[in-house]
């Protein structure tokens, strides 16, 4: 699946992990591919979230109240967490449905947000960002960037 990344998906994921060792936490957890995301700066998600207020700052404020900073960090090697692996194959499915040959930054997002209920959701309710209404900004972007490219 890896092998579908764009580029910026493949930053997103190295930057969820640097997230996750900073952190000291030990596996890659959906909040840490939030602040992966969010971590572009200029890319896909923060296009999408900035305008409501969502930034990596206060993503990461959330996370470290609800899961604090670890102490020590034994592994190297991070695993994700299943929730993460779900998140990841979602944005597979997320791809295929808006028709895509790759998988992108805004299919990550679409993925984190698929169940609605995980940690990533949780943190943008949090924040004043529903998922549903993040969910219509992502594809409201996405419709905009293909008439871009169809003119």
């Amino acid at each position: 699946m890896f092998e579908l990344f764009n580029a910026e998906a493949r930053r997103v994921v190295v930057l969820s992990q640097e997230a996750a060792k900073s952190l000291k936490h030990k596996q890659i957890g959906p909040e840490h591919l939030l602040l992966g995301l969010l971590g572009e700066g200029e890319g896909f998600a923060a296009r999408v979230l900035t305008p409501q207020g969502i930034d990596h700052d206060r993503v990461l404020a959330e996370v470290v109240r609800a899961r604090g900073r670890s102490r020590w960090l034994f592994k190297s090697y991070l695993r994700f967490t299943p929730e993460t692996k779900n998140a990841l194959e979602q944005s597979l499915h997320e791809s295929i449905g808006l028709q895509h040959s790759y998988i992108g930054a805004e299919h990550l997002l679409l993925g984190l947000l698929h169940d609605g209920h995980g940690p990533a959701a949780q943190i943008l309710r949090n924040l004043g960002a529903p998922p549903e209404l993040v969910r219509e900004q992502v594809n409201r972007v996405c419709a905009n960037r293909s008439n871009d490219i169809r003119e």
